[in-house]
């Protein structure tokens, strides 16, 4: 058996900095295309950032991106990386019908493969919102014919949080009782409480040398780290809209030195995607 830390999984959330759920002055689909977009631009470097390094990620698209911006699907895609599903309009699903949802999801696959990708093999519910009560969500997506979720939080946290454990398993919490596949967010231990790390909020604003032991934390348990990022974790200049004090700090801290520092954890562990790091495990 190697001795050697698992291979991480790199994941990216592809929206615009305005889909951000229950912030009034962006909430309204039909002002959307009104607001200046950093999708592309921070995309593009993402990938361009990748390259260099030969790595390979997977890229939860949100289906209204893919709708205007196929041709960004096309480049992830030709790029090599995996294409997965983060939903059409990144609505919270636990405030979704089962109907809703199913609508909102297929809507995403066929902006997906209307820009010519034909496998969409993971999800990634927006804000990690399949959360208790919610777990029909899980049959939708094996009915929609995805190979596996990406969407629990095992901790607390604003928006969601799913007791779970911590490993990459086979979840069995649909009500049906079929079985997905089941990535879970990485959470490390400090002290009496868990945080995640690796991620968002939470790795611009942590610094490097606890980043560093979340990894470590997680690694020597013989669990892969997974990372998730969004186009505006690097994006100098984003337009500030009106929000309360706590959420417009973890909107914004520490954007500055993301591409360093996103630089700095990608020279120091190894990542692939997330259907690999499943495929790993088996």
């Amino acid at each position: 058996m190697s001795s050697d830390p698992p291979i991480n999984a790199l994941s990216f959330d592809i929206e615009d900095w305005f889909h951000m759920v229950e912030i009034e002055s962006v909430d309204d689909p039909r002002k959307w295309d009104a607001f200046p977009s950093i999708v592309e631009r921070e995309t593009e470097w993402i990938l361009d950032t990748l390259s260099e390094r030969k790595v390979t990620a997977t890229f939860f698209i949100l289906g209204w991106v893919a709708d205007r911006y196929p041709d960004l699907v096309r480049s992830i895609s030709d790029a090599g990386h995996e294409i997965g599903s983060h939903s059409f309009w990144h609505r919270r699903v636990d405030r979704l019908t089962p109907e809703e949802f199913r609508t909102d999801v297929k809507d995403s696959l066929d902006a997906i493969r209307a820009a010519g990708v034909r496998e969409c093999p993971g999800f990634r519910a927006p804000t990690f919102s399949i959360v208790p009560g919610s777990e029909w969500a899980i049959d939708e997506l094996l009915d929609l014919g995805f190979e596996y979720d990406a969407s629990l939080f095992p901790t607390p946290r604003e928006h969601g949080g799913y007791p779970c454990v911590r490993e990459p398993h086979h979840s069995t919490i649909a009500p049906s009782g079929r079985s997905i596949p089941e990535l879970p967010m990485s959470i490390m231990d400090v002290g009496p409480k868990s945080t995640a790390f690796s991620g968002g909020g939470f790795f611009r604003l942590f610094p490097r040398w606890m980043i560093k032991r979340g990894f470590t934390q997680c690694n020597a348990a013989g669990r892969p780290v997974v990372v998730y990022m969004h186009p505006r974790d690097f994006a100098l200049g984003t337009p500030h809209v009106q929000m309360g004090r706590a959420r417009r700090f973890k909107c914004y801290v520490g954007i500055k030195g993301a591409r360093d520092k996103f630089r700095w954890m990608l020279d120091n562990w190894r990542f692939t995607t997330c259907s690999e790091v499943l495929a790993s495990l088996d």
